[in-house]
């Protein structure tokens, strides 16, 4: 979301999409639970799916399932059986799935939505399948020479490709080693992840011939509309596709999986299109031992040790998104209680709001992306140091000093003004110094983009709200006697306030009135 505000913010024109793998092994997995381990009708599933936490219902069941794999490991036919229903379609197994995707999905939107995230369209992949995406482009990769049938080995009956940064093989293909081959399409028939990939970004780069059908799936409260695809879809829609730079947010440890898609690209002599293909990856988020203790799990004493513990869905170890932005919120009034008791309840919980989801945005955009981010609720709500209340506080600080000087910020006026005279004063050179950081902000941004890092703008705000603070300190503003140093002294603060409210707003955050 932050490097979407950064692209737009620099003038780009951007489409955010989230791929729902609809027919994958997770939602296999959810099925089989509803169907094999609890024995559920899809009417009982659609009775569930109505019900406000029914996401939950599916991580707690998912856990169980994957327990259930563990004590039998016949019981994974039962997976097999249902991956391959659900990308046949056009059965009750597929509708299951359907229905209990299409409820996550929902509630997956509402979440995200309270951390101001949004998205233009929702790609699933039972449409790449069911409207023959796929197809399509396995008749390309095979006519061009990239699959070819292995006939011999462990991969015998697949469909494979070469890895990518593999010397390329014969036409035959068959001299490439089985180590260095990559399954896109299994014995069984069913296609990998990999495969409907390369067909999807097929259709984002307007390669495939092919396009989805498009209907309105969650109307956001500003009146943001997101679409999803459909095998039928409405005959009025904005238009996705044919872009002509992809920038793909998933973490690292899919690296080979996108790199296999490039290759596909390149091997097609697709190759302008593979050099504007960018896999934007990132690590993992963890907990750190005192932030999973405050969740309620037991550690060992081991774990106690750590300087992270990893969460893992399928152990059923984890915190869900509205679990932690409430307790982030609940924290953030209980500070605001505190300190602004003449507020309404309704005031206190708004600001609140606003320091809980800018304190999670800010944690989570400070690491750079190679940096396993470790989880704790009281470094992330701290008002000190790196950290997004800090940030805020400074631009709070900003406006108050305006408000007692009786002044509105936006409608300062700096005409004037001598300029020249100030910054030749003693404390000229440290002020010069903090204008100078201030304007940096399109430039950080640029250095965002290419270098796909949005820590660059969280480094950006903590610098400019660590110079304003140790300026503040040291300058008695309103208490200034001359009257023209005062009118330079506000002129610093406005540009500084701008500047910080600019750099924050391209990281999704929202400075309250009070903190």
């Amino acid at each position: 979301d932050t490097f979407v505000r950064l692209l737009r913010y620099a003038g780009r024109e951007v489409d955010v999409q989230n791929y729902i793998d609809n027919t994958g092994v997770q939602v296999a997995d959810v099925v089989v639970g509803f169907l094999e381990l609890e024995k559920k009708s899809r009417t009982d599933i659609e009775e569930l799916a109505r019900q406000p936490r029914f996401d939950y219902y599916c991580w707690d069941l998912y856990a169980r399932v994957s327990q259930w794999y563990g004590q039998d490991k016949q019981n994974l036919q039962a997976r097999a059986r249902t991956l391959h229903a659900l990308e046949q379609g056009g059965n009750e197994t597929a509708e299951v799935a359907d229905l209990i995707s299409v409820a996550v999905l929902r509630r997956h939107l509402g979440t995200m939505d309270r951390l101001d995230i949004e998205y233009d369209f929702l790609p699933r992949e039972s449409e790449i399948l069911h409207l023959h995406f796929w197809d399509a482009a396995f008749t390309k990769l095979k006519e061009g020479g990239v699959l070819f049938f292995e006939q011999s080995g462990k991969n015998k009956g697949c469909w494979v490709m070469k890895r990518a940064g593999v010397a390329p093989g014969t036409a035959e293909g068959d001299e490439i080693a089985e180590e260095d081959q990559k399954v896109i399409v299994r014995s069984n028939g069913t296609v990998g992840y990999v495969g409907k990939d390369i067909a999807y970004h097929m259709w984002k780069f307007g390669l495939l011939g092919r396009d989805f059908g498009y209907r309105r799936f969650y109307l956001y409260p500003n009146g943001h509309q997101s679409w999803i695809s459909a095998t039928q879809g409405e005959p009025q829609h904005p238009h996705f596709g044919d872009v002509s730079e992809i920038y793909n947010v998933i973490d690292a440890r899919q690296a080979e999986a996108q790199n296999t898609v490039i290759e596909a690209l390149r091997e097609l002599g697709y190759h302008p299109q593979a050099d504007h293909y960018t896999h934007f990856s990132y690590e993992m988020v963890a907990l750190t031992p005192r932030c999973a203790a405050e969740l309620g799990y037991q550690l060992s004493d081991e774990d106690k040790g750590r300087s992270y513990i990893e969460v893992s869905g399928r152990k059923g170890f984890g915190v869900k998104g509205d679990d932690l932005i409430d307790r982030l919120i609940a924290s953030a009034k209980q500070e605001v209680d505190s300190r602004h008791p003449q507020l309404s309840d309704t005031e206190r919980r708004a600001i609140a709001t606003q320091i809980a989801v800018g304190a999670l945005r800010y944690f989570m955009l400070k690491y750079t992306k190679p940096s396993v981010i470790a989880f704790d609720f009281k470094e992330a709500l701290s008002f000190e140091g790196d950290t997004g209340p800090y940030a805020q506080y400074a631009v709070v600080r900003a406006t108050n000093i305006f408000r007692k000087a009786g002044v509105e910020p936006d409608n300062f006026s700096a005409a004037g003004i001598d300029f020249a005279k100030h910054f030749a004063e003693e404390s000229g050179p440290e002020i010069w110094e903090l204008w100078l950081a201030a304007s940096k902000t399109s430039y950080v941004v640029e250095q965002c983009i290419a270098t796909t890092e949005p820590a660059y703008a969280a480094k950006h705000a903590f610098q400019l709200a660590q110079m304003f603070n140790n300026f503040y300190h040291r300058h008695h503003i309103l208490n200034e006697a001359d009257e023209g140093r005062k009118q330079f002294l506000l002129a610093t603060v406005g540009v500084v306030r701008r500047e910080l409210i600019r750099v924050l707003a391209t990281m999704g955050i929202t400075v309250p009135p009070v903190m």
